[in-house]
């Protein structure tokens, strides 16, 4: 197992060149280890990629040789694990890629009630992956347990959908397991599911499971502007991020989405905490100073995310990536959740998503640009350098803002690239700032 698997907050790799079933099993003994779960139980998960079954029960093998039992749920989206881990009061694991390729596998990880784990906790991972377990006196077990029936009563307990009426949404899985999940999710409720790509396949045959590439969301685009649809909802490979498409078949900024979800939680409850990440757009700032809430700022990335909503007692969270975090769902972020709530917002509202969208302040934005670099810090100086016009600093890699813009550099949590965000208040600017650090990051500093 090679050591660039263990990422800030999970494991992810190339199956069979970065690591496998051995690896797996060495990590599931040390699970139990790090988690101190010797003579206790955790609550274990898996997408639909092709490596997943030989992976988690080489894992399963590690972790009951050392002591820990298993409560196996099967095929689940990450949110689904989620909600097993809240529901069933146990620690998670849930064997998932998200968004990236085929050939890719990895492990998310929570601690009780689908808490965050601490760099600590998954330093303490990575170590003891590389020691010999003994094995326990008493050998953990393994039950199966189908968590779907309650998982999707739970989420629709979490919403008012009493005003949804004939609703057209078209649902984009990609393969992934939102195709297992969104129908048992929408089937009691008066929506017309229109469905791309339902069927669960990890070697994804008809596009990539991320819908950060806007190439992922012309099918959608295109099937709700032929079916005069309402909605169209675009799902990353574990179903934990949605993208959502207006009923003309655009493509509403998760920004957006996130500051009219926060808007509606902080009419509940004035005065309550809204968290974000670092390059989430000011609209969601904006719209919470307005409503009178009270921002947090986190780095990216799910288990920093987590971590304020629970530390904070936040309501809500909101990333530019299209996480939703509530406090409902133990804090955690769930893309069903989401879809449910954007559904809900539109019924009670008696507007399109278009006119929920128009009614906030726009804002330029770039998207997400990776690029490829040998040196990230050289990088992301270089890129410093070429913005005197602005203030730097380094919350979660490079912030450089300036007057009603911001440019955002910083490592990927997942993947070995750098990504550069951009927001300005018009287009023009956004451009002209957008080009000058891609100038710089794609002449990397030698």
């Amino acid at each position: 197992m090679k050591p660039q698997v263990f990422k800030a907050n999970d494991i992810r790799g190339v199956v069979g060149e970065e690591w496998d079933a051995d690896g797996a099993r060495a990590l599931g003994a040390a699970f139990v280890g790090a988690f101190e779960l010797v003579g206790r139980s955790f609550v274990m998960g898996r997408d639909m990629r092709q490596s997943g079954v030989e992976l988690a029960a080489a894992f399963a093998a590690g972790a009951t040789r050392a002591g820990a039992s298993i409560v196996d749920v099967g095929m689940v989206s990450t949110d689904e694990l989620w909600f097993a881990s809240g529901y069933l009061g146990l620690p998670g694991v849930q064997f998932t890629a998200s968004h990236n390729p085929a050939r890719y596998n990895g492990i998310k990880f929570c601690k009780r009630d689908a808490a965050p784990i601490s760099p600590r906790l998954m330093a303490r991972v990575r170590e003891l992956s590389g020691q010999d377990v003994p094995t326990a006196a008493k050998p953990g077990t393994i039950r199966a347990r189908d968590v779907l029936s309650d998982y999707t009563n739970y989420l629709r307990q979490l919403v008012d959908l009493s005003g949804v009426h004939a609703m057209h949404v078209v649902v984009d899985a990609g393969n992934g397991m939102a195709g297992l999940v969104t129908p048992a999710v929408f089937g009691p409720l008066a929506v017309k599911l229109t469905g791309l790509y339902l069927e669960p396949d990890g070697t994804f045959p008809n596009h990539p499971p991320n819908p950060l590439d806007p190439a992922n969301l012309v099918d959608a685009q295109r099937a709700v502007r032929e079916g005069g649809a309402d909605l169209g909802l675009v799902f990353d490979g574990d179903a934990d991020r949605c993208f959502i498409v207006d009923e003309h078949g655009e493509v509403v900024s998760p920004s957006v989405i996130a500051a009219l979800v926060a808007r509606d939680e902080l009419a509940h409850e004035p005065g309550a905490t809204i968290v974000v990440n670092t390059i989430t757009s000011r609209v969601v700032a904006d719209t919470v100073a307005a409503c009178g809430g009270r921002l947090v700022t986190s780095a990216v990335g799910h288990t920093s995310v987590k971590a304020h909503m629970v530390a904070e007692n936040a309501i809500f969270g909101g990333e530019h990536s299209a996480h939703y975090y509530f406090r409902e769902f133990w804090g955690a972020d769930s893309g069903l959740l989401a879809a449910l709530t954007v559904i809900g917002l539109i019924a009670r509202s008696g507007l399109s998503m278009s006119e929920l969208a128009a009614q906030l302040p726009a804002y330029a934005a770039s998207g997400e640009l990776n690029t490829a670099v040998d040196d990230p810090q050289a990088v992301m100086a270089a890129v410093a350098q070429a913005f005197p016009d602005g203030k730097a600093a380094y919350p979660d890699g490079l912030f450089i803002t300036g007057d009603g813009w911001w440019v955002s550099v910083r490592e990927s949590n997942t993947e070995p690239l750098l990504r550069l965000n951009v927001e300005a208040t018009d287009e023009a600017t956004m451009a002209a700032l957008r080009d000058r650090a891609l100038a710089v990051i794609q002449k990397e500093p030698k």
